[in-house]
């Protein structure tokens, strides 16, 4: 590009043309975010023995500004305290008896994909949280999630983590992951079983993040779940514990920033 050629306008000039782009800049909308995919390896299924890999997911709410509404904070390296919002995303992979002869007679379930969002509060070394997701694809029901963390800052870009998690199921949602219909037992070697909405797991989190730039890191989990109440009392469940882990390459994305 040439020169410029405002350097002969005087100062004032300058500092009126400006406003109106500073205040179009301020009030227009704008947003910020990280979302990202990898790999985890789970349980074939919910209460299965064996463990298989698939891909799993991860979002998380950065700012935004909608006219006069602000939420969150748009400089990332700002350790925020207090209430704010978040994003919440979960894949559940499908469940088939091809995969899982033990299975015969049971219906299918597909790949599911849950978004939703929540509320967390931000300490200055721990969190807590609350979300809340849809099953837009797939099993279609609700689920709930709350957790605490405690927060270990090893370095500026190292973060160690970890607290307690439970889940909390609705009632579609325990009928298709733990739920034996007559027609089911009628050609499976399971009883026919119906699940109430309830607390579906509890356990614990360890995580770790690794910030290789400001805008691209390295997520790793390590979960380990304990099925309770009707959904550990399925006849599908061969065993109540279970161990996953996850390894999520994360980007940071802005707009209008």
């Amino acid at each position: 590009d040439g020169p410029t050629r405002m350097t002969r306008l005087p100062l004032a000039a300058l500092a009126l043309a400006a406003l109106p782009v500073a205040a179009a800049a301020q009030t227009g909308p704008q947003l910020s975010f990280e979302a990202g995919l990898g790999a985890r390896i789970a349980p074939d299924y919910f209460g299965s023995e064996d463990d298989s890999t698939g891909a799993t997911g991860s979002f998380r709410f950065g700012a935004a500004r909608i006219g006069g509404l602000e939420f969150g904070n748009p400089d990332p390296d700002v350790r925020a305290t207090g209430w704010r919002p978040r994003g919440s995303f979960r894949l559940v992979g499908e469940r088939t008896a091809d995969d899982n002869p033990e299975l015969a007679g049971l219906k299918d379930i597909d790949l599911s994909l849950e978004l939703g969002g929540g509320i967390a509060y931000q300490g200055p070394d721990y969190l807590y949280f609350a979300d809340i997701r849809y099953g837009v694809v797939g099993h279609e029901s609700l689920v709930a999630e709350v957790g605490a963390d405690s927060i270990f800052r090893v370095s500026d870009r190292l973060t160690l983590t970890a607290g307690p998690r439970a889940l909390w199921g609705s009632e579609d949602y325990a009928a298709t992951y733990f739920g034996v219909t007559a027609a089911e037992a009628a050609a499976s070697r399971f009883t026919d079983y119906t699940p109430e909405a309830g607390l579906v797991s509890y356990g614990v989190e360890l995580g770790a993040s690794y910030a290789f730039t400001d805008n691209w890191s390295l997520d790793g989990t390590v979960t380990f779940d304990h099925l309770t109440g009707d959904a550990g009392d399925s006849p599908i469940v061969q065993d109540r514990d279970s161990t996953s882990a996850s390894l999520v390459l994360m980007r940071r994305f802005s707009f209008g920033y």
